[in-house]
């Protein structure tokens, strides 16, 4: 066991592969290609090696809910090296642990409760070395290992092929709204490029920045309802299978501009939620409080048309005239990520209250516009709904399936 790289600000954003803590906590097993990197020495690549059958798990974070997220190594990572947020198990023997089997059953709804029960907190949640010493892992025979972890494995590669054609419709949609709303080059009545070819700018005091003739000026209040979450305590909690419960979304159901589903799913009595606490599809959701600067204004499209609802430090925003597709792609762009890191300083925690919203203002586009773009964005964002429903039933069945093939009820011939 050990601990990962202690780096410094000036090492980051380029050098040698890197692993971070975002990619530990996102993923199962590690990807094949690393988004980040870190300047290091040859002897740190050493010591901080990346290899085949590691275990990577986070070993600190603002909340015990994000430790202990493991992300198994399948292959060497030359050059490698990672985060000391995070800690690394290295297999003393070959043959009695099977990676792809590991990957799965660390990520448990029983293992993750044994290891968030066992963590320790103070001012950060952490682990430590003791608290392997006595977790107890369920290991059939290895060619058993084999066969559960190589079925459980061709799922996840079904929902990652998911993943990677939602990825590129979601960088589909970026790119058309960013021609259009933050280089004003939406097709204009001849179908070129307005601003390109010369449409009329005009310059707005508000924005200070010139804007297409015709457009207006709105903030995110004047175009989206907005509420706020359902405040619950936890002896409100419930289980999945109980009668007339509804499934809470919490800010750490908000990852990479993304609603993702973890082990510690909280459900509640229907009664609880308010008639307009409800999610309906493409609503947007934000986190409005958190203990890390970096959690607030994190938010996301409902893709989905199962009942949800969202916890008190969430809203939801409805978007109004059609306007769901724009409002959640400037939620995503750098202006409002510079704008929430801005206004959401507290005292003890973070906090975005609904008045920021009437306070953020951008270029509004003409009916004509925003007609044409949804046009286009409608089918672009029903085929990422299809493509995430469909992720969400096939992760349910895998982690269905894992139990019952862990302890023999069912076999994979």
């Amino acid at each position: 066991m050990s601990s990962g790289l202690s780096s410094k600000k000036e090492q980051a954003g380029h050098g040698s592969p890197f692993v971070s803590f975002r990619t530990v906590f996102n993923n199962y097993f590690l990807p094949n290609e690393l988004e980040d990197k870190m300047d290091t020495s040859l002897s740190e690549q050493e010591i901080y090696s990346v290899k085949a059958d590691d275990i990577l798990l986070t070993r600190t974070s603002e909340t015990i809910d994000e430790l202990g997220m493991s992300c198994v190594v399948l292959n060497d990572v030359q050059n490698a090296t990672y985060s000391g947020f995070t800690k690394r198990l290295r297999p003393k023997v070959k043959g009695v642990v099977y990676s792809k089997y590991i990957g799965f059953y660390l990520r448990t709804k029983m293992f993750r409760k044994t290891m968030t029960n066992n963590a320790f907190m103070t001012l950060r949640a952490s682990l430590n070395d003791e608290i392997f010493s006595y977790l107890k892992l369920y290991l059939p025979d290895y060619q058993t290992q084999v066969k559960i972890g190589d079925f459980l494995y061709s799922l996840n590669q079904k929902i990652a092929l998911n993943n990677k054609t939602n990825t590129e419709l979601e960088n589909m949609g970026k790119t058309i709204y960013d021609y259009w709303f933050t280089q004003f080059d939406f097709p204009d009545k001849n179908g070129h490029p307005y601003k390109t070819s010369g449409g009329q700018m005009v310059y707005n005091e508000t924005l200070k920045r010139e804007i297409p003739a015709g457009w207006e000026v709105k903030s995110l209040s004047q175009i989206c309802e907005l509420q706020r979450g359902v405040t619950y305590g936890k002896d409100d909690e419930m289980s999945e299978s109980d009668e007339n419960v509804v499934q809470i979304l919490r800010g750490n159901n908000i990852s990479n501009n993304h609603i993702v589903y973890d082990s510690n799913t909280v459900y509640v009595s229907s009664d609880l939620v308010t008639k307009e606490q409800k999610i309906k599809k493409f609503d947007v959701v934000i986190t409005m409080s958190s203990g890390s600067k970096e959690h607030v204004g994190k938010s996301a499209m409902f893709l989905f048309d199962s009942p949800h609802s969202y916890g008190a430090f969430c809203n939801k925003l409805t978007p109004l005239n059609e306007s769901q597709f724009f409002v959640e792609n400037f939620m995503h762009s750098y202006f409002f990520k510079i704008y929430i890191n801005h206004v959401c300083i507290g005292t003890g925690i973070n906090n975005l209250k609904g008045e920021h919203f009437s306070k953020v203002y951008f270029a509004y586009p003409a009916d004509s516009v925003l007609k044409q773009f949804n046009e286009i964005m409608k089918p672009i964002y029903e085929k990422r709904s299809y493509m995430e429903q469909a992720n969400e039933e096939l992760t349910k069945l895998r982690d269905y399936l894992l139990p019952l093939l862990m302890n023999g009820q069912i076999e994979v011939k």
